[in-house]
């Protein structure tokens, strides 16, 4: 039996995705230190990468866990039997720059959905994106964003392929080295658009 006082939000007895627990935050920071290693070593300064500090990065992880901002805010992570795979984080988004309102109604934003590249391919981000999906629409949430670096095809076509698609929105971040371009992609919730997972 799962001692989370959340249910297994989805998959198997080998497979699943539930939220996070205080004593995972290590493993989340592990996967976030090695996905970003691998996935972004051609967009982020090689000195952020190379001197990551994973236990910083845990201590925080540990807090969004534990003392999350708002009840909205949650950090779900996936497993292959005991061992942790991935993680989402997402909440209530925030508006940007020159946005006035949100007309599609309540929004939410993923800040990271990440699987560590050795167990990729074997549905854990689908799984994840499909609890993130389940517990936005249980929270009355209509539509679902997330920003991607402009040059991270894989994470692109994995969105596509959920029927994600760019809003029209991009940013430029200062990185300390060359300027990070992303690009915003949302998902309605309400089976008007994207409808999916």
């Amino acid at each position: 039996m799962d001692p989370s006082p959340f249910p297994r939000l989805t998959g198997s007895a080998d497979v699943s995705v539930r939220p996070a627990r205080a004593e995972e935050a290590a493993d989340i920071a592990r996967v976030q230190a090695v996905a970003w290693r691998t996935a972004y070593r051609s967009v982020l300064p090689p000195e952020l990468l190379d001197t990551w500090d994973e236990d910083a990065a845990a201590q925080s992880w540990r807090t969004a866990v534990v003392s999350p901002p708002t009840p909205g805010h949650l950090v779900l992570v996936a497993l292959e039997g005991s061992t942790v795979v991935g993680f989402t984080a997402f909440g209530p988004a925030e508006l940007g720059d020159g946005e006035t309102s949100d007309p599609a109604g309540a929004t939410a934003e993923i800040a990271t959905l990440l699987v560590e590249p050795r167990w990729g391919r074997r549905g854990h981000g689908s799984r994840l994106l499909s609890a993130v999906v389940d517990l936005a629409r249980s929270q009355g949430v209509a539509r679902l964003r997330i920003w991607l670096p402009e040059s991270d095809a894989a994470s692109t076509s994995f969105l596509e392929s959920a029927g994600w698609e760019p809003d029209g929105w991009a940013r430029t971040l200062d990185t300390g080295a060359a300027p990070l371009r992303e690009i915003r992609w949302h998902t309605l919730l309400d089976g008007t658009e994207g409808d999916q997972p």
